[in-house]
């Protein structure tokens, strides 16, 4: 099966669209902050998600929130040999 649009790396994000990851619905018994946070994470550059974590704090949100796992964004992120950038931004 080919993929349906190819993907594109280095594009520059706006504003609208980074904001647009705040309005993501979690799946049920799920943390909303959580899932908003992971997305983001998932799905941005390190300069994007710097962008967004602004717009996730200035709406009172909780960068600390847990998966059912107990673990925060920034537990997982400090797993992840490449994301040293996110954990410095979730760090600050």
């Amino acid at each position: 099966m080919a993929v349906s649009q190819p993907a594109n790396f280095n594009e520059t994000w706006s504003d609208k669209r980074i904001e647009s990851f705040l309005a993501f619905q979690p799946p049920a018994g799920e943390s909303a902050d959580f899932h908003t946070l992971y997305n983001a994470y998932k799905h941005m550059r390190d300069s994007d998600f710097s962008i967004f974590l602004e717009h996730f704090k200035a709406a009172g949100r909780d960068i600390h929130a847990l998966n059912g796992l107990g673990l925060s964004l920034l537990d997982i992120v400090k797993t992840h040999a490449q994301s040293q950038a996110f954990a410095d931004l979730l760090s600050a």
